[in-house]
């Protein structure tokens, strides 16, 4: 198999693996719907910037090591499980004030919303969620172990790279401009209690589910 060939088989899978649903993409859901597109577009920033760290990593073996060390990445898996599951809280929080519509959680609401307009923090959440992503460090071991050979030349591996990062910050970036336009925003409105609710529930599940294999894995081996 020829270097173009392996490139081209890298985009088309990392592509299809970018469009399941998962915490990044919830993320951009949620937060291009609730504080518009600069902030879903630097969240996707964000998000390509730690797949690119993932697929660097993955490339020098980094990745690997870490997943080869039993205690390592069960602390990995407990420091993302608890961020997905801090993520998935406070949007069900957030979805739970505004039920009630209290004075206190809509004061509270414009805090946290002008908190998230900061660029920054934008960029700081959309990366800490991908590269905290224990499941993202699996994906790109696998992927990199099972595609890229280890005598590939240095120009295809740094090809590599620019794929995978421009793919993910063309898509993230795509579906935060897509969920921001003015049309979308008014059909959205009325429903963003339930995006809130939906990815808080999407965010809590997958880091207990997460949180729950690491103390598992740590408890058998103390």
């Amino acid at each position: 198999m020829n270097e173009l060939t392996i490139l081209t088989t890298l985009a088309v899978v990392h592509f299809v693996a970018l469009m399941s649903p998962g915490p990044d993409f919830a993320l951009v859901v949620q937060n291009a719907t609730r504080y518009g597109r600069q902030t879903g577009l630097y969240i996707a920033l964000g998000l390509s910037c730690g797949i690119l760290l993932h697929s660097l990593l993955s490339l020098t073996g980094v990745s690997y090591l870490v997943h080869q060390q039993p205690t390592l990445f069960a602390l990995l898996q407990l420091a993302g499980g608890s961020y997905l599951f801090y993520l998935g809280y406070g949007a069900l929080k957030s979805t739970w004030a505004k039920v009630k519509h209290s004075a206190e959680s809509e004061q509270a609401s414009e805090q946290t919303s002008l908190l998230l307009s900061n660029k920054r923090q934008a960029f700081s959440r959309g990366f800490a969620t991908n590269i905290l992503n224990p499941k993202a460090l699996v994906f790109f071991v696998s992927l990199m172990s099972s595609l890229v050979p280890a005598g590939m030349s240095l120009a295809g591996k740094g090809g590599a790279l620019i794929i995978l990062w421009g793919i993910s910050l063309a898509w993230f970036s795509f579906l935060a401009w897509a969920l921001s336009t003015s049309r979308m925003q008014k059909k959205i409105t009325s429903l963003a209690i339930y995006v809130d609710g939906l990815c808080g529930v999407l965010f809590s599940v997958i880091g207990a589910g997460i949180l729950w294999q690491s103390t598992t894995a740590l408890a058998a081996q103390f």
